[in-house]
């Protein structure tokens, strides 16, 4: 959040889950008040338009039973780190030396809701409900407490797959809708178990589809609502009147931490393909054209001379990268992908992630007044990364839910970063829970070193943060001053 005076009263983006116990250091939990910068048996998607409407109460008593709540548990150890800068010769002349902070553990709690979306057990939440636990426990609808493992999880969607341990029983699934076919001004309920004490129903509209650039996840396309989504909510269902599951309550947008009528969902068009990955490989396996992407303006139309009112303008091709191999330029305006129009960067980088690896995208491209056709065998996104230098999540380690993106022009405008800062990567998302948030590691930091080493690209952070080991000490830039955080497993 910025210092400005003028920007005290912004909106905050909350995750809606519960964190409890968390340590004194955190820069943020996914509580009440957290600051973002942060979903066989399973039911085909139903055709929405041919299913009769039921009244409210009947859908409620129906749903609740596919809700349950989620609590973990995840241990925090806290290093015996001291303050930046106490070792400084000049410091110790005045101050002595500086006695460390004695490491210890702490135990740090959340709560959060999920969707049973399979019989056998197989529940769909938000990742940050799940995020880096040590232990996961389940409260059915019926009051029995079952441990549950993840399958899989997906920071970049902010959804995660878990399966109940032990005798489950025959569940009852929440039948999956398709969240195409909601209209603006649908009624729809957001059911969660936020606090462990039961159910809680709330009733509300569609207010928008669509929502991208809220800064929440990397892959946004939310459905808004003003059905009241409230802390502990997080990975809770959105259903629509003909009992289906059309989103999965993520995050709200608030002064004050609690609902104001505005919440947001992953719709389930985009929620059940990432949860089928999950289920059947344990991760998402996302599509890589290789392109930089900005929306096209009526100015920025105009300053290229285009007589365009729509469509994705590629402002650069990465070397090798599928897009470059296919002929792809800088210039080129995206209009149609698969045949359909192209909306926005989000609908493009979206689509494209779905897609997944080595399928063919038909793109068809505005270029010098005419209409290009061209076709792009897709690569992969994890295996494009250090290439690229697109943002980047450190899963393991130390670092891991660490998210950093290249120092271009646009951030260090954004961030009024210092003409001597030229280098470094800057921090775009720190899980909540991780040890690097509990270090004090925040959204807007620019990691200028890792470990001594020097860090200029993306790739040079995946590949330091994969050698730190038990260990790792970073030099960030941080609100005109740089300093030093050290971690130790």
């Amino acid at each position: 959040m910025t210092t400005r005076r003028r920007r005290l009263e912004a909106p905050l983006l909350v995750l809606v889950g519960i964190t409890i116990g968390a340590l004194a250091t955190c820069s943020r939990s996914n509580g009440p008040g957290a600051q973002l910068a942060t979903h066989d048996a399973m039911a085909a998607p139903a055709a929405a338009h041919h299913t009769v409407l039921e009244t409210v109460p009947d859908v409620a008593e129906r749903a609740v039973k596919s809700v349950v709540n989620i609590a973990t548990t995840q241990t925090v150890h806290q290093t015996g780190a001291q303050m930046p800068g106490l070792d400084d010769p000049i410091f110790r002349q005045f101050f002595g030396p500086q006695q460390r902070m004695q490491p210890r553990d702490r135990k740090m709690h959340s709560l959060g809701s999920g969707v049973i979306i399979r019989a056998d057990g197989v529940i769909l939440t938000n990742n940050h409900v799940v995020a880096h636990a040590d232990t996961i426990h389940v409260t059915l609808p019926d009051g029995r407490e079952l441990p549950a493992k993840v399958v899989g999880t997906d920071p970049k969607s902010d959804l995660a797959v878990v399966k109940l341990q032990g005798k489950v029983g025959k569940l009852q699934a929440l039948p999956l809708g398709s969240s195409s076919s909601l209209r603006l001004g649908e009624a729809v309920l957001a059911v969660g178990d936020p606090f462990g004490v039961g159910q809680t129903v709330t009733e509300g509209i569609v207010s928008a589809k669509g929502r991208s650039h809220m800064g929440i996840t990397d892959y946004e396309d939310f459905i808004q609502t003003d059905a009241a989504i409230n802390p502990g909510n997080s990975g809770g269902a959105l259903v629509n009147l003909r009992g289906q599951l059309v989103g999965i309550n993520t995050a709200i947008l608030s002064r004050t931490g609690g609902s104001q009528g505005i919440g947001f969902a992953i719709p389930s068009d985009m929620a059940q393909p990432i949860m089928q990955a999950l289920l059947d490989h344990g991760e998402v396996r996302r599509g890589w054209l290789g392109v930089a992407i900005q929306d096209l303006n009526p100015d920025l139309a105009a300053g290229l001379g285009l007589d365009l009112k729509q469509g994705v303008l590629i402002s650069d091709v990465t070397a090798k990268s599928p897009a470059a191999k296919a002929g792809l330029r800088r210039g080129d305006v995206v209009e149609k992908l698969q045949g359909e129009p192209v909306q926005n960067t989000a609908d493009l980088r979206n689509r494209i992630a779905a897609m997944g690896p080595d399928a063919t995208a038909d793109i068809v491209v505005h270029r010098d007044g005419h209409e290009v056709s061209v076709k792009v065998k897709l690569g992969k996104l994890s295996s494009a990364v250090a290439q690229n230098g697109a943002p980047a999540t450190t899963d393991k380690g130390l670092l891991g839910g660490v998210t950093v993106a290249p120092l271009d022009d646009q951030v260090r405008q954004k961030l009024g970063l210092a003409d001597n800062v030229d280098h470094g990567v800057v921090v775009t998302e720190v899980q909540p829970g991780s040890a690097a948030g509990s270090l004090g590691l925040q959204k807007g930091d620019v990691v200028l070193e890792l470990n001594k080493q020097p860090i200029k690209t993306v790739g040079d952070f995946e590949k330091a943060a994969g050698r730190a080991g038990h260990s790792a000490l970073l030099l960030v830039y941080r609100h005109g001053t740089t300093l030093y955080l050290a971690m130790r497993r």
